[in-house]
């Protein structure tokens, strides 16, 4: 974690990294304070975001007497989408629009999240679909200014989505996910009530938890910020700066307590020490990750969700092909830190140890393997499937996935390594198995 030669400067490249972390409220019972805060943020009628899931639990009951304690009128919508596509966004949007809202709350996983922030956007600056959508799949179109406040009140501990600036999303049309990022769509204010988790079920604790893991353990293996070109403008700085001296401390912290945590949290909905542990370890994942960004387990990710044919994972709804962000994400990922480690052994290393591993003896050349092994235990111990072959792809669909991996442009671009459509082929042919 040092700034001395990971971090070394080079002319012409960029020597300032950005921080600009979203405001946090975390503890037990802090849901009851939602709304006092939306009233010091100037919200009378407020858009309150959440899914069928969500709706029926004490903690969305708390977020709404609180609101409604504090004068506030609020609209629920509740046909958020798990797991967002272009056309629940659009519904989403058409809603927001319609209710002429001064302020958004969203109460729920990363779906609740993201969804809450694509319907504030576009109904404040209205425009074609594709033109806030990342490029190269879009325009990447500047957003015009700030949105109205919005409060994020995660559910699950994962997605950090309420610390980040993007909204992610399946572009239906062409069977890959993608999303929009814009310093605008950050919220205005996280409120993190880690007894949320409770009443999570194991498989969506294992997915959450698994993306927790994958922010922080990404992000610090992440292209340094110094290798990036120096922007002429400041204000072009990307959202997605390159691992820095900031978010390498969330991640640090994230990985130990994802490793001390994750198994434990998995296996025993009443052992809170875990449960909530796993929740502070999100949310430094999500701070870390939303200043330096994620990189190919991520970028495979997407088309390894967009094209899902017949996966249904279980506590998920069953009602059609699903895979959970966490577990397209982590499924790629001992295949591609096996790829990426000669580009920083010490740190491959230095992530396993934080994770638990055993690195006593471990050379530059073991660093793929301990790291990939640590995250292998990891998900055999939490029942995760065994390779992109238990999601139902095969040696025929790596050109599909491959491609669709190769559109993540934006993502791939923070890779420690560059990597061509063949590189991605490669490491989507090492995830096929596991054990």
């Amino acid at each position: 974690m040092s700034c001395c030669h990971y971090y070394a400067y080079a002319e012409g490249c960029e020597h300032v990294f950005a921080v600009d972390p979203t405001a946090i409220r975390f503890g037990p019972g802090v849901i009851r304070e939602l709304g006092a805060e939306a009233a010091a943020l100037g919200m009378k009628r407020v858009a309150l975001f959440t899914d069928k899931g969500v709706v029926g639990i004490p903690l969305f009951a708390a977020a709404r007497a609180s609101l409604a304690a504090a004068g506030i009128d609020v609209v629920i919508y509740d046909d958020v989408r798990v797991e967002p596509t272009d056309a629940s966004f659009k519904d989403a949007a058409r809603f927001a629009t319609e209710g002429k809202f001064d302020g958004y709350v969203s109460v729920g996983g990363g779906s609740v999240i993201d969804t809450a922030k694509a319907a504030n956007l576009y109904a404040t600056y209205p425009a074609d679909f594709l033109a806030y959508v990342n490029a190269p799949i879009g325009e990447a179109r500047p957003v015009p200014g700030p949105l109205k406040p919005h409060i994020a009140c995660p559910t699950t501990s994962g997605t950090g989505s309420e610390c980040t600036a993007m909204a992610i999303f399946d572009l239906l049309e062409r069977h890959v996910k993608t999303g929009i990022a814009a310093k605008p769509l950050k919220p205005s204010l996280a409120l993190i009530d880690p007894d949320a988790t409770t009443t999570l079920p194991p498989t969506v604790v294992a997915a959450s938890g698994f993306d927790v893991l994958s922010h922080a353990l990404e992000s610090y293996t992440a292209r340094p910020y110094t290798m990036r070109t120096a922007p002429g403008d400041p204000r072009t700085r990307p959202i997605y700066q390159g691992a820095n001296p900031w978010s390498d401390i969330g991640c640090a912290e994230a990985l130990r307590r994802t490793g001390q945590y994750l198994v434990r949290a998995v296996d025993d909905a009443t052992d809170v020490e875990a449960r909530h542990g796993m929740m502070f370890a999100a949310t430094l994942a999500g701070i870390a990750f939303g200043n330096s960004g994620v990189h190919l387990p991520h970028g495979m990710a997407y088309s390894v969700a967009g094209l899902i044919r017949d996966y249904r994972p279980d506590h998920y709804p069953g009602d059609e092909a699903i895979c959970p962000h966490g577990i397209s994400v982590i499924i790629d990922a001992p295949s591609v830190f096996r790829f990426t480690a000669p580009t920083s052994p010490e740190r491959h290393i230095d992530a396993a140890a934080m994770l638990g591993a055993d690195t006593r003896g471990a050379t530059p050349g073991d660093a793929g393997e301990v790291l990939a092994g640590r995250l292998i235990d990891m998900m055999r111990a939490t029942r995760m499937p065994n390779g992109i072959a238990d999601l139902g792809y095969g040696e025929s669909d790596l050109p599909a996935l491959s491609k669709g991996a190769y559109a993540q442009q934006r993502i791939l671009q923070n890779s420690p390594v560059p990597v061509t459509e063949d590189d991605l082929q490669t490491i989507y042919r090492g995830a096929t198995r596991y054990w």
